[in-house]
This record gives structure tokens, sequence and C-alpha cells, in this order.
């Protein structure tokens, strides 16, 4: 009884699922260490035990320090002096375009942004927002008149250059250019501009200047419309006169310049409306005596 050992009955019991296996082989001439060991890819017993592989080598240290090439105090003063030189040259412009910008706003000069047409601005136009309420319906009916200035002269190019292809000379083509390439621009700065500026800021020697430009536009008008028989025959414009010369010798261009005609006659009968309502506008506002006042003091001036 001594020599028996009672067995721990919470001790894990070591299972060999090799056991039969090795018992099996007990008759081989290897042995069960040295079978595995000549047979890698064997699968060793369980109950073997096989030493930890060593720790892999750290190739670095981590306390040591890495040389990050820094600016010296010398370096940083030095860039701090040319961002702080810089900031102060542009405090000094901003200071500069400041006073240029208050100077501008003093003398009353208005910076105008072109803004027409959208497509190609090439003047500045804004109705809506500078002209006033009660005036913008005017306004927009002169800005037609322009257009219609625009269209007839075009109109007019096109019914002259067909006259030329029918026989009729290329002298009354050339004419009918300068009169599309000289009245477009000139009747926008001589007196569409001067109307829109005086609508804006109430300038009585503005609507002075509208009134004696606007008045050799109508005239030009009226002219073009009957397009007598003075400067080649009349016909670098297609108006009634000619078109009705040429009906009896080609009915294609008679017609187109009797469209002409109708587009001139047009053109003069808004212009007529336009420069009435403006005046209307003009003697009611008291810009007459204001008109009148300015004039006399300018004489006096000029005459001191």
């Amino acid at each position: 009884m001594a020599g028996y050992r009672d067995p721990n009955p919470f001790d894990e019991e070591e299972v060999n699922p090799f056991a039969d296996q090795n018992r099996g082989m007990g008759q081989s001439n290897y042995g069960g260490g040295a079978f595995y060991m000549t047979n890698p890819g064997s699968v060793p017993p369980a109950n073997s035990r096989l030493s930890p592989l060593p720790p892999e080598p750290v190739d670095y240290d981590r306390g040591a320090t890495v040389d990050i090439p820094l600016d010296s105090a010398k370096d940083l003063k030095k860039k701090e002096k040319e961002l702080q030189a810089k900031e102060a040259e542009l405090k000094k412009r901003e200071q500069e375009l400041k006073r240029r910008e208050d100077a501008i706003a003093r003398s009353g000069i208005v910076i105008e942004e072109k803004n027409w047409p959208p497509f190609f601005p090439i003047i500045h136009h804004d109705i809506a927002n500078e002209i006033p309420i009660h005036l913008q319906r005017l306004q927009y009916v002169a800005f037609t008149t322009l257009l219609g200035l625009v269209g007839c002269l075009l109109w007019n190019v096109i019914a002259v250059t067909l006259a030329w292809i029918k026989g009729e000379g290329p002298t009354i083509w050339f004419l009918a250019i300068i009169y599309f390439i000289s009245g477009v621009p000139g009747a926008y700065v001589l007196w569409y501009r001067p109307l829109y500026r005086a609508m804006r800021t109430d300038s009585a020697l503005k609507f002075g200047w509208f009134f004696f430009s606007y008045l050799f536009h109508i005239g030009f008008c009226i002219f073009a419309a009957v397009a007598p028989p003075i400067v080649f025959k009349g016909k670098s414009l297609a108006g009634i006169l000619p078109a009705i010369d040429l009906l009896s010798g080609n009915a294609l261009v008679g017609i187109f310049y009797f469209v002409g005609f109708g587009l001139f006659c047009l053109e003069s009968v808004i212009s007529i409306w336009v420069i009435q309502q403006v005046y209307m506008y003009f003697r009611g506002s008291g810009k007459a005596a204001e008109m009148k006042r300015e004039a006399a003091r300018s004489t006096m001036m000029a005459a001191l």
C-alpha cells in the first residue's frame, strides 16, 4: 500500500494521440526521437518539448537621436525681418490704394465696369440699378432707339450691297460701310451716354449736350428715310426715292430699299417721342433754369 499512489483526480491527463502509433513502431530500428528528427515533414509527438526560438535581434537603437537640420537663430531672425518688411510694404500699398479711391470718390469720378453685351462687354450699362425708377422706362426707350439705329444702318449695308451686286457700283457700298462704322459708336458717344449720365447724375449740362446731339440724330434718320439724290443719286441710303427708282429696274433691290425706308421712318418717330419726353422732364424738374444759371456762370468766369 505504501508504494501505491492514488492519482490526483484534478490532475489533467495528457492524452497522446500518437501513443498507438509509437507503440506499433517500437519494433523499428529507429527510435521515436530519431525518426522525427530525420523526417522534418512528419508531425512530432504531442508530448515532445520544443525549445523556443531565440528573440530576433533589434537593428536600431530606440534611444538614438535623428539629426534634423534646423535653421540657426540668425537665419530665423533674418526671415522674420523679411516677413515684417513684406507686411509693411503690403500695408503701404493698401493705404495708397485707399487714398486714391477716396480721391476719386471726392472728385465725383465713377469707375464704370464694362458689362454689356454679356457675351462681349464693350460698354457700361445698368439701367435697373443706376437710373431712378421714374426715369427707367424713358431710358429703356432711348436705348431702343440706339439699337434701332444699329439695325437701320446694318439693313442699309445689306440693301446697298445687293444694289452693288446688281450693277450700281462699289462707291455706294463703301459709303454704307462708313455710315455704319461711324454712326453706331458716334451715336453712343454723342447722345446716348450723355443722356444716361444725365439721368443718373441729374446734370443740367449733360441734358443740354444730349438735346444738341439728338437733334442731329433725328435729322440724319429723316434724311436717310428720304435719301434725296444728293450723294451718288442717294443710293448709298435705303430711302424712299432710291427705292422708287430701283423698283422699276430691279424689283428685289427696290423691295430691300423700301424695307430700309420703313425702318428709318420708325426710328425717326420713336426718336421724336424720346426727345419730347426728355424735354418735358427737363422743363418740369427745373433743370432749364439751372442750365441757364450754369451757362451764365461759366460765361462770367470765362470773361474774368
